[in-house]
């Protein structure tokens, strides 16, 4: 599995190494956070928050990814994991290696994804589904 996803990883890299093809703001961390998304949309965690179910991919993202669009859904969907916490345990591993890329400045969106999947593994250790969505800033834990 983490040959498939550092394979995803060296395509879109190479692919928006090419400054033409990025979008404004763009940033290389973009890149695994958007694979991470697409991580999370495929695992379809059953312990999300009804209004975290799937993360949308930025239009400014997939409309400068290119043809390398088909070959990497295809590498994700490939990707077979069959037990949910083994599903959290593989996305927070590659959040955290991802995380491990790049500096504090270029980590929002990463650790925005990484605050949502702590979320649904507090979730599934607990046996509890989301009721509704509780707005707490990390910050002031």
């Amino acid at each position: 599995m983490k040959e498939k996803t550092q394979k995803i990883l060296d395509i879109w890299h190479k692919h928006f190494s090419d400054e033409d093809r990025q979008y404004s703001e763009f940033e290389d961390s973009d890149i695994e956070y958007f694979v991470g998304c697409m991580l999370y949309n495929h695992f379809n965690f059953s312990y999300a928050l009804d209004t975290m179910k799937s993360i949308d991919l930025s239009y400014d993202f997939l409309s400068s990814c290119g043809d390398e669009y088909d070959e990497i859904a295809a590498l994700i969907k490939s990707i077979e994991i069959e037990d949910e916490e083994q599903k959290i345990t593989f996305l927070k591993e590659y959040i955290k290696e991802s995380q491990s890329k790049y500096s504090e400045d270029a980590l929002y969106l990463l650790n925005r994804l990484a605050y949502h999947v702590d979320g649904v593994k507090k979730r599934f250790l607990a046996g509890q589904k989301a009721k509704a969505v509780q707005f707490v800033n990390p910050l002031l834990r």
